[in-house]
């Protein structure tokens, strides 16, 4: 939770998408004061006047587009707005992360996706000691095999399938099981570069080797498997591996 919620600016030409993103960040603790822009210019005004802590931009806009308005942002003087962009449109990605973007959220926007870019954007600076553990430490995990307790670090883990209330762990050459359901390994691990790539798949981004769309059906390589990724995965993945290479 952040000591003073973030002064937010909206700018989106459609009206229904800017309402929509107004209303999601309202739900959001995070969030406070939210002003909105119908255009670029429009935007770029409400910037040289206000105090802003974050903008949250759609890239094609009449007058000047996201990219532009992102550009612009990026020579004025610290501390200066952040920004995520929210579009329809994920060819413009590398671009966006040259330019220092926060995130990079794909629309239609899910609330679970936004509070993340939120979460990116409250943490973004943050000093090494207010970060959570799971950013630095290597998490061990404990592994019962035949009354033998090993430990396997989360480093060595490439990706995790969902088997009822047990999650497999697997480490290249090796798979364990461990009473832990895969949502928790979810929410213990986003922050360490693992994402969820269908309802029984969590995969390490540092472990993909390829990535692959045929047909309208999407796999990533790891290792030597192939391992499916839903539908409503993929964008987000694509994503998240675009801004994984840049930050490389």
């Amino acid at each position: 939770m952040v000591d003073t919620p973030l002064r937010a600016l909206v700018a989106d030409d459609e009206e229904p998408a800017r309402e929509e993103l107004v209303y999601l960040l309202s739900q959001d603790p995070r969030i406070g004061a939210i002003q909105t822009a119908s255009d670029g210019p429009e935007a770029l005004k409400i910037l040289q006047a206000s105090d802003l802590d974050v903008v949250f931009c759609d890239i094609k806009m009449p007058g000047l587009d996201g990219i532009d308005l992102a550009s612009v942002l990026s020579k004025f003087r610290q501390p200066r707005p952040r920004i995520v962009f929210v579009t329809a449109y994920d060819e413009h990605a590398v671009a966006a992360f040259e330019l220092d973007a926060a995130d990079y959220v794909m629309k239609p926007v899910r609330a679970e996706r936004l509070a993340e870019a939120v979460r990116r954007v409250v943490t973004a600076g943050a000093p090494a000691a207010l970060q959570s553990p799971d950013d630095t430490d290597d998490e061990t995990i404990s592994v019962e095999l035949a009354g033998i307790t090993r430990f396997v670090q989360r480093s060595t883990v490439r990706y995790v399938e969902a088997q009822g209330d047990y999650a497999r762990l697997h480490t290249g050459q090796n798979s364990h099981l461990v009473r832990i359901p895969l949502s928790t390994l979810e929410e213990r691990w986003r922050d360490a570069g693992f994402t969820r790539i269908h309802r029984s798949t969590l995969v390490a981004l540092a472990h993909i080797d390829e990535m692959r769309v045929d047909g309208g059906r999407c796999a990533v390589r790891v290792g030597g498997d192939w391992l499916p990724v839903s539908r409503r995965h993929t964008r987000e993945l694509r994503d998240l591996l675009v801004r994984s290479t840049s930050l490389r």
